[in-house]
């Protein structure tokens, strides 16, 4: 099996995993790799007991581990040897619907008929093509790829419960109403959990003149992020702030981004990015947009005003939400370092510095989001 292939499909059960509800996150997918680099790919346990101990971390996650992984690795190159009692017992409607939608986007997006997706080697060029070098029938290629990825969004566990027969806390309402159907005897024992949902999600793209070889892909990118759902802003800058939710939120990517250089009119001048986190917390601050969401900034890291600003408003943007993550395509480069003053006086306030220069940073930006924590704290 290529080893391109073996990551496509790990990163993807990874993706299901979370899905599900167990938290595995890009640490425990790396751990995962290696511990498949250290074995033989054609043993079927060795592969099973790796993947079980590298991405499961409690006792109650392992019945939907080995649901998830019959149902996801039997049709695969790979099949594992599992008891036939839990392929039997592979019946849970959430697991198999998720596994079923992630079945589909893969081989919608790498089986289509296209040549260039189609095949592997050519799909890998594609994804580690740097957007600046990009021909416009390309970008018309990697669009649904990047559709694919944007589905990856933070989430949060909500104070609201739903019933769930794994649940932690007795659905006294329930409860009692299907006692009644046994003389008021409790026989039949109903469990709430909290609920997972998408946590806020904020993106802000720099437009300026630096950043034009990369806008266009980037804000690609953004009209499949707003397309996810509710609970998701973007914003443009280059010497002001402009809103561009309501101008994304359409269905053609195309004219999405030509009303979003419309509205945006600033787009290839100048860059102040200190100014643009000003208006941002000013404004967006004080409606608490930012509380408690993941901040993403795609930007160069080049201000042509004080960068002493850009640090200021970075803590406080570092203290309303809930994690900062900068993207930045320069980063993409090995010999990269942050020597621009805008970029340093941001770091201190980042939880995440990731490039963005090409689709697979795409793809770890979106393993990042999905397993999001905090390190600076409120």
């Amino acid at each position: 099996m290529p080893g391109t292939a073996i990551v496509r499909h790990v990163v993807t059960f990874g993706r299901v995993l979370r899905e599900v509800g167990i938290e595995v996150g890009p640490g425990r997918v790396a751990d995962a790799m290696r511990g498949l680099g250290s074995v033989d790919l054609t043993r079927q346990e060795d592969v099973y007991f790796t993947l079980r101990q590298t991405l499961v971390s409690r006792h109650d996650e392992l019945e939907l581990f080995d649901r998830a992984f019959v149902a996801w690795f039997l049709r695969g190159p790979i099949a594992p040897l599992v008891r036939q009692k839990e392929r039997r017992r592979f019946a849970d409607s959430t697991v198999r619907d998720t596994l079923e939608s992630k079945r589909d986007e893969e081989e919608e997006v790498f089986e289509s008929g296209d040549p260039l997706e189609r095949g592997a080697s050519a799909h890998e060029l594609l994804r580690e093509k740097d957007f600046a070098e990009m021909m416009p029938e390309e970008f018309e290629r990697v669009r649904r790829l990047m559709a694919a990825i944007a589905r990856t969004r933070p989430r949060r566990t909500s104070r609201r419960r739903s019933p769930d027969p794994r649940g932690d806390r007795l659905d006294m309402r329930r409860l009692c109403r299907k006692s009644l159907r046994t003389g008021g005897d409790p026989v039949e024992q109903t469990w709430r959990a909290r609920k997972t949902v998408h946590r806020k999600l904020v993106v802000l793209c720099d437009v300026s003149g630096s950043m034009d070889a990369y806008a266009r892909a980037l804000l690609f990118y953004l009209h499949a992020i707003v397309g996810t759902g509710t609970g998701v802003e973007a914003f443009a800058f280059g010497t002001r702030l402009t809103r561009l939710t309501p101008d994304l939120a359409t269905r053609d990517p195309e004219a999405a981004l030509a009303r979003a250089t419309e509205i945006a009119i600033d787009w290839g001048s100048g860059t102040r990015i200190g100014a643009s986190l000003a208006e941002f917390n000013t404004v967006y601050g004080r409606r608490a947009l930012s509380r408690g969401a993941v901040v993403v900034i795609v930007s160069d890291g080049w201000e042509r005003d004080d960068p002493d600003l850009i640090g200021r408003e970075m803590a406080k943007l570092a203290r309303a939400a809930y994690a900062v993550v900068w993207v930045n395509p320069l980063k993409g480069n090995p010999e990269y370092q942050p020597l621009a003053g805008g970029m340093r006086s941001a770091l201190p306030f980042v939880d995440r510095f990731l490039p963005g220069h090409n689709l697979r940073s795409l793809e770890e930006l979106g393993a990042v989001l999905a397993g999001i924590e905090r390190r600076h704290a409120a």
